[in-house]
């Protein structure tokens, strides 16, 4: 397929998420806090995920406050605020009930009034609350995927353009890359330990997330039941290669330093996980992403229980192989190198960086390369739902759009079918 003029290419989207491009001119009002002023913080989205990321945000940044949240749901919000004041940064925990938002627009109520925000609610919302943060001239940390269709990586890759001109950091949570052993084992790729690469192979196989939570009897609406099981529906999660496994995902664009490949095949489906209870989304994906000059990725990930877990990557070169993992350079069975150094945590390391950002008023920003990495998982995606191939162009530019355009409790979502390959179409 050759795309027109007036659509993205591989190229257009090289430019757009390289790291590489012109300085930044400072024009938020909120890009720089002086090291002795308080950073507002507010979250959005209060899960396991959003309240360990307000926990770490705080730890990174003693001046900082937590003065808003919100969620969909009112009692989600208040577990996580319990929580949050029960922890070792209770003290910078100050949420007044009238600062504690509920619903679909709760969002733009927390970002109208933080310097940074947390953006940790279900994937379908990211591109809608980065975009709205932007605009308002805030910084955000955005946790991964940063959406679930294509249409949502080009919002997000336009709101990166707009926060460079105004000087604003955007922090992804892609935690592996921020973790100092496993950018010190990359390194040694980078310089040439292991030769040309030859092929990346990345495996994220585990016994899958939380069971859903609610059944329909439970819920007022059919769009609460899906929002309460989130995870199992595919415009809200984008199915678990793109919300979990794009870890092992973005590992592959981290080799290829974020160059899109050229396309990608691959399988899937529900093997195991069959119940109508587990939504529209699969359980298996076996996907093969081929890049330029013959180099291969191999990504494989399922949710089976009671089945052999590994979630490992690989990176293999004319010279040897890097065990990424493990921190460790092999030449056949010989390890010639091992990362010797102190262990972080690298949850808490990407919040150290980002408000450190902050409070220096050098930007930080990689949520391109995130974009990058969201749509390489959802190309697999694509492959694997509709059994063909699929080049970069035509996930890049594909217009199906899986988050509605509207929100409402009231909504009667369309219960998507389960994908089947050879019959469900690329849009």
């Amino acid at each position: 397929m050759r795309p027109s003029q007036n659509r993205p290419t591989r190229r257009a989207f090289l430019s757009q998420s390289s790291a590489a491009v012109a300085a930044t001119s400072f024009l938020a009002a909120n890009a720089h806090a002086g090291g002795g002023e308080t950073i507002r913080v507010g979250l959005i989205g209060c899960g396991g995920r959003g309240t360990g990321a307000a926990e770490q945000a705080l730890t990174a940044d003693k001046g900082a406050q937590l003065v808003a949240m919100a969620d969909a749901f009112a009692d989600q919000m208040e577990h996580s605020l319990a929580n949050l004041k029960n922890s070792p940064i209770g003290g910078q925990v100050d949420v007044p009930a009238d600062r504690r938002y509920a619903g679909f627009d709760a969002f733009k109520k927390v970002i109208d009034q933080v310097d940074v925000v947390l953006l940790c609610t279900p994937p379908a919302f990211r591109p809608i609350h980065l975009a709205y943060a932007v605009d308002k001239g805030i910084h955000a940390f955005v946790e991964k995927p940063i959406a679930t269709d294509a249409p949502g990586v080009r919002s997000v890759l336009e709101t990166c353009k707009k926060a460079r001109e105004k000087g604003i950091s955007l922090a992804s949570g892609h935690c592996w890359r921020y973790e100092p052993a496993r950018r010190e084992t990359m390194k040694q790729v980078f310089d040439g330990k292991i030769g040309d690469i030859v092929a990346i192979e990345t495996t994220y196989n585990s016994q899958g997330v939380w069971e859903p939570r609610k059944t329909r009897a439970e819920c007022k609406s059919e769009m609460e039941y899906q929002m309460r099981n989130w995870y199992y529906y595919s415009w809200l999660s984008g199915d678990h290669i793109v919300e979990q496994a794009v870890h092992g995902i973005d590992t592959m664009g981290w080799v290829t330093d974020d160059k899109p490949p050229i396309r990608c095949w691959g399988t899937g489906g529900r093997q195991v996980r069959t119940d109508v209870r587990y939504g529209n989304i699969y359980d298996h994906f076996a996907i093969v992403y081929e890049y330029p000059n013959n180099v291969r990725g191999y990504h494989t990930c399922r949710h089976w229980v009671n089945s052999a877990n590994q979630v490992k990557d690989y990176v293999l070169g004319s010279k040897g192989t890097c065990d990424v993992f493990g921190n460790a350079i092999m030449e056949g069975d010989k390890t010639t190198w091992r990362y010797r150094g102190a262990k972080q945590n690298m949850y808490q390391v990407e919040h150290d960086e980002l408000f450190a950002a902050i409070r220096k008023g050098d930007p930080l920003r990689n949520v391109e390369r995130a974009a990058n990495s969201t749509l390489l998982a959802i190309m697999g995606r694509m492959a694997a739902y509709t059994g063909k191939v699929i080049t970069f162009e035509e996930a890049l530019n594909n217009s199906q759009r899986l988050v509605p355009a509207t929100f409402d409790w009231n909504d009667d979502v369309p219960k998507s079918p389960v994908p089947v390959p050879g019959h469900t179409q690329l849009v």
